[in-house]
């Protein structure tokens, strides 16, 4: 099905990884294509509650770009990767309303720091290196990196790396709040799993509503209080939002079905 990327279907979690060792799973037009289509995967698959991305091997998730497909574009070209990856990945990610963890198992740089940043949060292993080095190459990020590591690391962090293009570490990433845990490289999936395993215990329908009121508020959307009111009412006409309370109040654990 997928010429670039595997897929496993694991206890509700699908989980992709890219699997081009040879080339450090280096992000080009089939890496794109393949992860659109699994990420379509992810929406409309029902058996689907959560996904997982991370990298074949144990150097890279994502070492950058494939710059070999960039030697013979001009400007009109390369708004179109640009858009493509945009349209048929990272914002699909960041939207997507189950939760979507990057395991961050090696370097993570350019594009591939960009799909760690698109998905809901991100955990690495403590061999993992982040970085924007685009400016090395007369580029800047196309794919939202000067977007989302301005929202999560601040102008002042954000400007330094993209403008140096220098690497951090895994310790050193956690502190700037690119990512939330830091474990070793046998721990990684296992984490992953377990935060996603903790979240299916959970209503679908809030887990989605939180994604979209998050992603307004990183958005600067200025309706965002107003939206998660909405949102607010529209729980108390599900099923799952009476189960929750009736278990609550019964002291027993809920058992949601999404309705």
């Amino acid at each position: 099905m997928y010429n670039t990327i595997l897929t496993e279907l694991e206890n509700g979690t699908l989980i992709i990884t890219i699997n081009r060792p040879d080339k450090m799973n280096a992000l080009n037009r089939d890496v794109v294509g393949d992860l659109g289509k699994a990420l379509d995967e992810v929406y409309t698959n029902p058996e689907i509650r959560s996904a997982i991305i991370t990298g074949s091997g144990e150097k890279a998730f994502v070492a950058g770009a494939d710059i070999s497909e960039f030697t013979s574009i001009g400007p009109d070209g390369g708004e179109a990767i640009a858009k493509r990856g945009r349209e048929l990945v990272f914002d699909k990610i960041e939207n997507c309303p189950k939760p979507i963890i990057a395991a961050v198992n090696g370097f993570s740089l350019g594009g591939g720091c960009e799909l760690a940043m698109a998905c809901h949060f991100r955990i690495a292993s403590s061999n993992a290196k982040f970085g924007q080095p685009e400016v090395n190459l007369g580029l800047i990020p196309g794919y939202g990196g000067t977007q989302r590591l301005t929202r999560l690391v601040g102008k002042g962090r954000a400007m330094e790396m993209l403008l140096t293009a220098d690497m951090i570490g895994a310790d050193d990433a956690k502190a700037a709040g690119l990512v939330n845990h830091v474990v070793a490289p046998t721990d990684l999936l296992a984490k992953a799993k377990e935060i996603l395993q903790k979240i299916h215990t959970k209503s679908p329908l809030p887990v989605a509503a939180i994604i979209a009121c998050v992603n307004e508020c990183a958005d600067g959307d200025h309706h965002g209080f107003d939206k998660e009111i909405k949102r607010f009412g529209q729980c108390f006409a599900t099923e799952d939002m009476k189960e929750g309370t009736s278990a609550f109040l019964e002291k027993r654990k809920p058992v949601f079905k999404g309705k």
